[in-house]
């Protein structure tokens, strides 16, 4: 994703690099991988709309997460008809969460509890370039509903990821929030938004330069739970 937009001016100020309120994580490449269930969706969708095309596979999937939903199908089924692919487009939005539901996806190590530490000491966000519906299907299935405050994501508002990363701070009067995600349009969103952004490298994608960077999601727990005020039994919201 190469966000367009103009930069967004959060009016969010730091006292050091370490001392967030507020923890915003991109999902996909993030906190799970559901590309396998993803790509029998979108396999099943070429087929029920006549699509004779090569077999997508959880590889091909990976290469354009992080991308709005609509820029994922597109990009993948190249030459396509534009009325089959729009067509396509709003299937494999809705065959893609049932997929889910039925297939699963795979929480990455250390998420469910690392979560659950991060809960202790910070309010916890969602912000998604997925399809409406997407995020409520991965609280149901990984349980942790009860762990955000907040989410936004493109199928909801049709915005890019630095507008929605702005309203989630707009909405919840966000004074110092971290950005957490595995790619450039993470990157991107956060450096249009004025705040830090910490990349997790076991994602899909890369970024170009980070303030944080943990290669695994328990050793960003340590990183931001480890803090001086964290030790201390103090909440950065105090």
């Amino acid at each position: 994703m190469t966000d367009s937009a103009d930069p967004i001016r959060a009016d969010v100020r730091f006292e050091s690099l370490m001392d967030f309120d507020a923890i915003v994580l991109d999902l996909d490449g993030t906190l799970w991988d559901t590309t396998f269930a993803c790509a029998v969706a979108w396999n099943e969708v070429a087929a029920a709309h006549g699509v004779e095309f090569r077999t997508i596979t959880a590889e091909d999937v990976r290469k354009v997460t992080g991308k709005p939903h609509d820029d994922c199908i597109r990009l993948t089924f190249t030459g396509v008809p534009e009325d089959v692919v729009t067509s396509m487009i709003d299937a494999t939005a809705v065959a893609d969460i049932e997929a889910i539901a039925r297939l699963g996806g795979t929480l990455y190590e250390g998420v469910v509890e690392g979560l659950t530490r991060l809960k202790q000491r910070y309010r916890l966000f969602i912000v998604s370039n997925c399809q409406a519906g997407y995020i409520e299907t991965f609280l149901a299935f990984s349980g942790l509903g009860h762990l955000f405050e907040d989410f936004e994501c493109f199928g909801n508002s049709g915005e890019p990821k630095a507008r929605n990363l702005a309203a989630i701070i707009a909405r919840n009067g966000l004074q110092r929030p971290l950005m957490v995600g595995d790619g450039e349009g993470d990157e991107i969103a956060a450096r249009q938004c004025d705040i830090p952004f910490a990349f997790v490298t076991y994602g899909f994608g890369r970024a170009t330069a980070p303030d944080h960077t943990y290669p695994s999601f328990a050793a960003l727990v340590e990183a931001h739970m480890e803090h001086p005020r964290a030790r201390a039994g103090v909440s950065p919201t105090s």
